[in-house]
């Protein structure tokens, strides 16, 4: 049977100790301050942030180039794998997908598929872990596929955000419409529609952002089962513990619930602050 090595990219928002379980390689996604350029693996939201506040400005984001996953590819096939299955971040918002494609094209005479999951953080994430399941389960290229893409339809992600300070540095929001949304304490609820993370609603006050976020999943979930559940954050592990224990009130999950940073690919566009949910049902 073949064996197939998994390639994913930094914005699956993945913690490294369960990529290292299921040996998943995550390409990473860049981050540059002026013209310091990192790697979104070298940095986490708590760095970044830090940086972002003493700069007063975001960093920008970009894609890997091809040249970052032809080496992640022919590590793969170095170490002795027959083919990578690689799943990237939505090709909506970002050119990863783009990048990887280019670079199985690079390397015409080996077996390597790319799967643009469409979604993005532990959306994304829960996509490749169910491919490294299926492929320590049966060792099916096909399963593991399919496996994917299953959760991809089944995946919801509602998150609250704490603040649209760092959408105004953006410029997602005017600075003007950000102060006003300060003083009347305006929450949006985030969503992830059609390949892009997008407002959903907004709501007055932290705590009925995170009620709308729980009530909003508890409705996608409409009594059936929950597969898998994350909880996300950005900077903000104390509130995502106690998003946790208030879900756990609401909603019957399953007994492991992981706790995953957006991660700086997709953090900066964010802010810090925000916890949301992403859940899989069954």
């Amino acid at each position: 049977m073949p064996k197939i090595a998994l390639i994913t990219d930094t914005d699956s928002s993945l913690p490294a100790e369960v990529a290292k379980k299921y040996n998943i390689v995550q390409v990473p996604i860049m981050v540059q301050f002026g013209e310091e350029s990192f790697k979104a693996d070298e940095l986490d939201d708590r760095s970044v942030f830090a940086k972002v506040d003493q700069l007063g400005k975001l960093p920008k984001t970009s894609a890997p180039a091809p040249g970052q996953f032809v080496e992640a590819y022919q590590s793969a096939f170095a170490q002795g794998y027959d083919a990578v299955i690689c799943i990237t971040v939505s090709s909506e918002i970002s050119a990863t997908y783009a990048a990887a494609l280019s670079a199985a094209q690079i390397m015409p005479e080996k077996e390597i598929t790319v799967l643009d999951s469409k979604s993005l953080s532990m959306g994304q994430g829960f996509m490749v872990l169910a491919a490294a399941e299926a492929l320590e389960k049966t060792g099916s290229k096909a399963n593991a596929l399919a496996a994917a893409q299953s959760t991809g339809e089944r995946v919801h992600f509602f998150a609250a955000l704490s603040t649209l300070k760092y959408l105004a540095m953006s410029g997602r929001v005017g600075h003007l419409a950000a102060g006003i949304a300060s003083l009347l304490d305006v929450k949006p609820i985030l969503t992830i529609r059609g390949g892009k993370l997008e407002m959903l609603e907004k709501v007055r006050t932290q705590k009925k952002a995170w009620e709308r976020a729980i009530g909003l999943t508890v409705e996608t979930a409409a009594g059936s089962p929950i597969e898998r559940m994350a909880i996300v954050h950005v900077n903000a592990l104390e509130n995502a513990q106690k998003l946790e224990e208030q879900l756990r009130s609401f909603l019957p999950c399953p007994d492991e619930i992981l706790y995953a940073e957006l991660t700086p690919g997709l953090s900066v566009h964010a802010g810090a602050g925000l916890v949301g949910i992403v859940s899989v049902i069954r």
